[in-house]
């Protein structure tokens, strides 16, 4: 087994991870008054900026020298990278807009979770030898568990919209073909952070020699949602100066004050959330050993798993038939199964 490795701690990580990434987008339910690309853009500026620079500072010793001792190759591929990931969380955040949370999730992640996981090992060459390792073979069992799981839980949330349709319970919500469009490309898009996360690993490794131990992955972090911030920083900086909701994000002195705060409070809460899922993301992909590159796909899966468990604690499901909801259930449950044989089959890897 690697040094330090456990995988049965990385699984419970990435598990804290989706719990944090499927909470990330409630606080907005409670935003008042401001226009959605206020409160995205604020809640941008610390999911993606200010909280992975701030840890990054704290966690990595002498973060600035692994910066200058990386080459300037990986340090603009891991940015630039990231700036194309910043249209898929643009396009993920419109098209909660525009079909809802749940659906958004499974088709978007369903995605990356296959292209996130699949690309880097065909960049590396190495997609058969991983697999062909002690353990390989099962771990691929359990990725296809989590994609039946994934499809599983879609074909509930769509059966779920036929559902409330079918009582007039949702008339703005969802079955939107704009909604569709936006969420396969937040989908292609999501994988590429992935990637990104993939091409910053020298960046780990100098993290890791300067004395950063299991958070040596916030250093390529800081890089990765940097270029997802310009992304959207441009976008709705000139939307807002445009249509004139930026001067929302300004204090008000007459009586708004409160609601100005508490929604500055929430915006922040949402990007905290939202980081924190990416700051467990590299705890528990240090402990993944042999099969790291595993991470990805365990991690989208656990972002469906959690994103249906707050529906349901939300009451979103209360309305729909039984067998809807018999299907969602088999979902969750395939989705546990795969969780279950993904953390066996590295187990198998780091014991040969």
């Amino acid at each position: 087994m690697q040094h330090g490795a456990n995988p049965i701690l990385g699984t419970a990580i990435h598990a804290i991870g989706g719990v944090s990434a499927s909470t990330c987008y409630l606080p907005f339910q409670k935003i008042e008054t401001w226009s959605w690309g206020s409160y995205w853009l604020l809640q941008a500026s610390f999911a993606w900026f200010i909280f992975p620079v701030i840890i990054g500072f704290l966690t990595v010793p002498e973060l600035l020298l692994v910066f200058q001792r990386s080459s300037d190759l990986v340090i603009w591929s891991t940015f630039s990278l990231g700036i194309i990931y910043g249209f898929g969380g643009l396009s993920f955040g419109l098209a909660i807009k525009e079909i809802g949370y749940s659906l958004t999730y499974t088709i978007s992640i369903g995605i990356s979770a296959i292209l996130g996981t699949l690309i880097p090992l065909i960049l590396k060459g190495t997609l058969m030898t991983e697999f062909a390792k002690p353990g390989g073979g099962v771990l691929l069992v359990g990725m296809f568990l989590s994609l039946i799981g994934i499809s599983l839980c879609g074909y509930a949330g769509h059966k779920k919209e036929q559902d409330l349709k079918s009582q007039a319970l949702n008339k703005d919500n969802f079955n939107s073909k704009k909604g569709l469009i936006l969420t396969i490309v937040a989908g292609v898009l999501s994988a590429v952070f992935g990637i990104s996360l993939s091409v910053g690993e020298p960046m780990a490794v100098l993290a890791s020699e300067a004395g950063a131990g299991m958070f040596k992955g916030n250093a390529g972090l800081i890089l990765s949602t940097g270029g997802a911030f310009l992304t959207n920083l441009i976008w709705f900086g000139y939307s807002g100066i445009k249509e004139g909701t930026i001067k929302e994000l300004m204090p008000i002195r007459k009586g708004g004050n409160r609601i100005w705060f508490k929604n500055v409070l929430l915006s922040v809460l949402s990007g905290g959330l939202w980081y924190f899922q990416f700051f467990f993301y590299g705890l528990g992909h240090v402990n993944m050993g042999e099969f790291m590159f595993a991470s990805w796909v365990i991690h989208m899966s656990m972002l469906v798993f959690f994103s249906f468990i707050v529906g349901l604690v939300l009451k979103e499901w209360e309305q729909v038939s039984r067998f809807t909801y018999l299907k969602l259930l088999i979902g969750l449950g395939i989705l546990i199964l795969s969780f279950i044989v993904m953390t066996i089959g590295s187990l198998l890897g780091n014991n040969n």
